[in-house]
């Protein structure tokens, strides 16, 4: 049981960080802001994304959010993350920009299967 408790708090910290730290990226880079435009991106959805990506990671680390707000966190999580993947890749951008969302979609998908498994009623 602890295991799991230990393996859910690493890889959901883990990844709020990054993207408490992405999110952080995208209100303060203009690099990040011209990668968006050249993309074809309005400015507004960077915003959006950024203001997404706090409130998902504050969900997922805070206990008392519902079951329900936390599993739409974690969807919309792992839509963003794979889309981010296709869409590096679609753009020629270096293998290291596709891969990267995986990775992170990889520690997603860890934190997610032990939530599950801390949520579940014991079996008897």
């Amino acid at each position: 049981m602890k295991k799991n408790a230990i393996t859910f708090w690493t890889t959901t910290s883990l990844f709020s960080v990054m993207m408490l730290f992405s999110a952080s990226m995208y209100f303060t880079s203009p690099e990040v802001q011209a990668n968006f435009i050249k993309m074809g991106f309005q400015d507004a959805f960077r915003i959006e994304l950024g203001l997404a990506k706090i409130l998902g990671a504050l969900v997922l680390m805070i206990p008392f959010f519902n079951r329900s707000i936390k599993e739409w966190a974690y969807a919309g999580f792992g839509i963003t993350l794979i889309s981010a993947s296709i869409l590096h890749a679609s753009n020629g951008d270096p293998v290291s920009n596709v891969i990267t969302p995986l990775v992170f979609f990889g520690i997603l998908a860890v934190s997610h299967i032990f939530w599950k498994k801390r949520i579940a009623p014991p079996v008897a």
